[in-house]
């Protein structure tokens, strides 16, 4: 039962009920006494925007061993909870309006905003014309960009407007699941969509990172690199972006915001 119906229901049965007048000022320091201790212990939320079989899934499972309250949105997703728990939401995001429809449905269910959000899906198009680069028509352009850059614009928006719902203490960190386009060009021509989707995501990442560094909020470009910096392709470990997405979630102190990372090591600098 979503958690606003059930605060409705208490409070029906609250008002349809007479309590011993004598009593009422006790029960009431009684209940509210143990909604602020479940509201300070409440579990945190993560909202997983795009979630596929190797990094989706690995951070999930992470983030749900940490004891998250998790919620993935993605277009084979089932409205519906898992046997798990995980808040299965179906979501397309070459749609940006689909994503605000997205942060309701976690507040519904779950009874708060989503202090951690990840944003980890990506679109691209190969070229119609193998020899043209510049071959993918200009829909299919508007379309990936819309997942890769639009949607995750949204996404920091729907964030920060539930941040501020939330209480002070409580982690608000937004992760972006990057790669090494935003620094190098890479001459395949089917990864134009993608390398200008991460590129432009990268730079407005960077800017509100130091923009709302101020209020505690921190915005995290992750590039998972192999040891000596190369780029990881196809290679990506789902495990290890759960693992450092953990790590990020639990203090991104020290770690800036184009952060790149190596499986088992964490942060590490490439500069």
């Amino acid at each position: 039962m979503p958690f606003l119906h059930f605060i409705s229901q208490r409070l029906q049965n609250r008002l349809s009920s007479k309590p011993n007048p004598t009593s009422t000022f006790a029960t009431t320091s009684q209940s509210t006494s143990q909604s602020k201790k479940t509201n300070t212990m409440a579990a945190p939320i993560v909202l997983i925007l795009g979630s596929g079989p190797r990094v989706g899934a690995a951070v999930s499972e992470t983030f749900a061993a940490n004891g998250y309250k998790v919620a993935v949105a993605a277009r084979k997703r089932t409205n519906s909870k898992t046997e798990n728990g995980v808040l299965s939401i179906k979501a397309d995001f070459t749609h940006p309006k689909s994503v605000a429809t997205v942060f309701d449905a976690v507040k519904a269910e779950f009874g708060a905003a989503p202090g951690i959000v990840i944003y980890n899906a990506a679109a691209l198009t190969p070229p119609s014309d193998k020899e043209s680069a510049l071959s993918i028509p200009a829909a299919k352009v508007t379309s990936d960009l819309n997942v890769n850059v639009v949607s995750p614009y949204v996404a920091a928006q729907e964030a920060i407007k539930g941040w501020a719902t939330l209480p002070a203490h409580a982690k608000k960190t937004f992760i972006y699941t990057g790669n090494i386009q935003n620094e190098a060009v890479l001459p395949v021509p089917m990864m134009l969509n993608l390398g200008v989707g991460k590129a432009a995501s990268a730079y407005w990442v960077g800017l509100a990172d130091g923009a709302y560094s101020t209020q505690g909020y921190r915005f995290i470009y992750a590039d998972e690199r192999h040891p000596d910096g190369k780029f990881k392709g196809m290679a990506l470990d789902g495990p290890a972006h759960g693992d450092f997405y953990a790590q990020l979630a639990k203090s991104a102190e020290g770690v800036p915001w184009h952060a790149t990372f190596v499986k088992d090591k964490g942060y590490v600098s490439f500069k």
